[in-house]
């Protein structure tokens, strides 16, 4: 196949045949690119590196192969672009030890042989899904390359080593009902908004209202055990906060860095198009792949809009008909795509994992109406709406608790019940009930001032005021503050509704 035309990301390319999604080499560079559109005259190829210097006439070569990542070993404390190509590539032999032996018979997703791969996480060598058979050879315990043969089954060789489309979900032996929270220290989440592992949520918010704080709040202190953070499409320098804080930082649950459970997959606003759409599809595959080996996986995707921004230059360019604002007609189908790839799952073999999704979006001028955040509502079951004047109030976290809503609430009463308390609930209807009679107050307070309410009324913004002064407000730099368990926002709760005004309960 040779280029007879460029536009940007775009190539056009004659004379050659080859199928759907394959990943091709392009001119004497061998960039990569990965094929989107086939007719009977043309191939339209997006290229996810930089095509200055391209020329028509140039040769383009196909793989056979669909965009691909690699899963094994050293993901754990790794930074990769949207393509999973690492920052720093480091060639290790990796300490085996060896749970199968010869004439034992696996089936797909069984335990071959596990790994310490930091100290924090046991890498679980498992069969790969589709692969069954009698053991024929078996590796001894000892100190093994990646690449090097463990398992031999008939003609396959199983490695340490596994390839996976980024666009095909793994596969699960069952979904379940999603009945744990993902427990995240943040008050305003676990008690008014909770999520569940294996969840979805999204946080709306425009610029400065603390998306990406909110995001790093959660990735630093939930109970995930895997944290995959996406940097889609956003600045370089916050990319660089989350490497520099992550590697500083000691993790509460093991006492070592926080990135010996943190995968980093990083296409920051300058890097090329094309591959920032396909970072979304590379981290969540390397999650479900935690997640097969029983893991609880956080997805923190830092943000949809940039990766939706990509969709619609890259649908301008192949002069698709455009939708709404000039995103493409299948934006929704996309989403739905990403969000539907969580989870909480029974795995092929036999253990309980999940992925949650947290999908951080960022309408222009805080509008909640454009396409991005609507449809994005119709995928997610958790809506943490951020509200600027929050923000501007210095009111962090910024979530405003009228606009939000969480429909794992009911789902997940039970285990507050069980695991917290039987009065969680009703603690924390009461406090809504204040807030929510708040807001009515405020509207009669803007016609006829606080003066002319009566003493009761006032007593309830008075309360009010010190429930989002004194729970619904945290200090991320405050040690005391920035994480706060169950039992001890219960008993928060249970403190300021003992001095609640009667009328208010």
């Amino acid at each position: 196949m040779k280029i007879f035309g460029i536009n940007g990301p775009i190539l056009k390319l004659v004379d050659g045949t080859c199928q759907m999604s394959e990943i091709v080499h392009i001119g004497s560079k061998g960039l990569i690119g990965e094929v989107i559109f086939l007719d009977q005259e043309q191939v339209v190829v997006q290229a996810f590196e930089d095509t200055e210097g391209l020329r028509p006439g140039d040769r383009v070569v196909g793989t056979g192969l669909p965009l691909s990542v690699k899963l094994g070993p050293g993901l754990l404390g790794s930074i990769f672009d949207g393509i999973q190509r690492p920052l720093n590539f480091v060639e290790k032999s990796w300490q085996v030890k060896m749970r199968v032996w010869e004439g034992y018979t696996i089936s797909q997703g069984s335990l071959i042989a596990e790994v310490q791969e930091t100290p924090a996480i046991i890498h679980k060598i498992l069969c790969p899904p589709g692969v069954s058979g009698r053991i024929d050879y078996a590796a001894a315990d000892g100190e093994y390359h990646i690449d090097d043969t463990l398992v031999t089954t008939g003609d396959i060789k199983i490695t340490m080593q596994q390839m996976w489309p980024v666009r095909i979900a793994r596969p699960v032996l069952l979904r379940k009902q999603a009945t744990q929270p993902l427990i995240t220290g943040t008050r305003i989440i676990d008690t008014f908004f909770p999520i569940a592992k294996g969840g979805t949520a999204a946080i709306p918010g425009g610029f400065g209202t603390g998306k990406t704080i909110t995001q790093h709040q959660l990735a630093k202190w939930s109970d995930a055990d895997i944290i995959v953070y996406i940097g889609c499409g956003e600045r370089g320098n916050e990319m660089t906060e989350v490497l520099e804080d992550f590697s500083k930082l000691q993790d509460p649950r093991t006492g070592h860095s926080l990135m010996d459970r943190t995968v980093l997959i990083a296409n920051t606003s300058n890097m090329p198009v094309a591959a920032r759409e396909a970072s979304i599809f590379t981290g969540l595959t390397i999650a479900e792949y935690f997640r097969d080996m029983g893991y609880h996986v956080a997805v923190m995707a830092d943000s949809t809009s940039r990766w939706a921004e990509a969709l619609r230059e890259l649908s301008g360019r192949l002069e698709e008909m455009p939708a709404e604002e000039g995103y493409p007609a299948y934006l929704a189908s996309q989403l739905a795509s990403f969000y539907e790839r969580a989870g909480f799952v029974e795995t092929l073999g036999g253990f309980e994992g999940s992925v949650t999704i947290v999908g951080a979006v960022s309408p222009q001028g805080a509008d909640f109406s454009e396409p991005v955040s609507q449809h994005t509502k119709r995928f997610v079951r958790c809506f943490w709406a951020l509200d600027r004047a929050l923000a501007y109030e210095r009111h962090f976290p910024a979530i405003n608790w009228l606009n939000s809503y969480s429909a794992y609430t009911s789902e997940l009463s039970d285990w507050y019940s069980q695991n917290v308390s039987a009065d969680f609930e009703s603690y924390r209807d009461s406090l809504y009930r204040i807030l929510y009679e708040e807001s009515r107050l405020l509207e009669i307070v803007k016609l006829v001032g606080t003066d002319a309410l009566p003493d009761n009324q006032r007593q309830i913004l008075e309360h009010a005021r010190l429930i989002r002064l004194n729970y619904l407000q945290q200090n991320a730099y405050n040690p005391e503050d920035v994480y706060t368990p169950l039992d001890k926002q219960l008993l928060m709760m249970k403190e300021i509704m003992e001095e609640a005004p009667a009328n208010a309960i």
